[in-house]
């Protein structure tokens, strides 16, 4: 059985396929005050706003989760502007399949300091809820860190 030369090319050459590898880099670590943050959404909210409060402008990450809702690590996905971040629920399902985590706590900040989520937080939240299932990685929450102490729970407020 012949391939179709066009789903082989590479730089031109019909016969070379490129192959690719995957890694999964720990860069640093983030200390926190209990062994389960993440099985609250407050307790969540309180390291969330540790790790964003250096950024003045919007930065939206993921906590990866295991099976038992206990943070394994985090990212932080996508840089933006004062008040928009341009995101895909990709930049934060990746890290979560390299890390092998069961579930994730999508979180960003609003640097004006008001943690009101905006339709496209609630749209976004909505995609990335329905690609995770896909994927078997479930959405736990989506927090909107405004200025400490205020925060949003998407889940609590029914956003998906």
């Amino acid at each position: 059985m012949s391939i179709p030369q066009e789903t082989c090319v590479s730089s031109g050459d019909p016969t070379i396929a490129t192959r690719y590898r995957l890694e999964l880099v720990r860069e640093h670590e983030v200390p926190y005050e209990e062994l389960e943050p993440c099985n609250r959404p407050e307790r969540a909210a309180k390291f969330l706003a540790e790790l964003v409060r250096p950024f003045a402008y919007e930065v939206m990450g993921a906590v990866l989760l295991d099976t038992r809702n206990r943070a394994i690590g985090h990212v932080i996905a996508y840089m933006g502007t004062l008040n928009r971040a341009a995101v895909e629920p990709r930049g934060l399902l990746i890290p979560a399949l390299l890390a092998n985590a069961a579930g994730i706590i999508l979180f960003h900040n609003h640097p004006s300091g008001d943690p009101s989520p905006s339709v496209e937080d609630l749209a976004f939240t909505r995609r990335v809820a329905a690609a995770g299932e896909t994927l078997g990685i479930r959405l736990v929450d989506h927090l909107v860190l405004g200025e400490e102490p205020r925060w949003v729970s998407l889940r609590q407020r029914g956003g998906w």
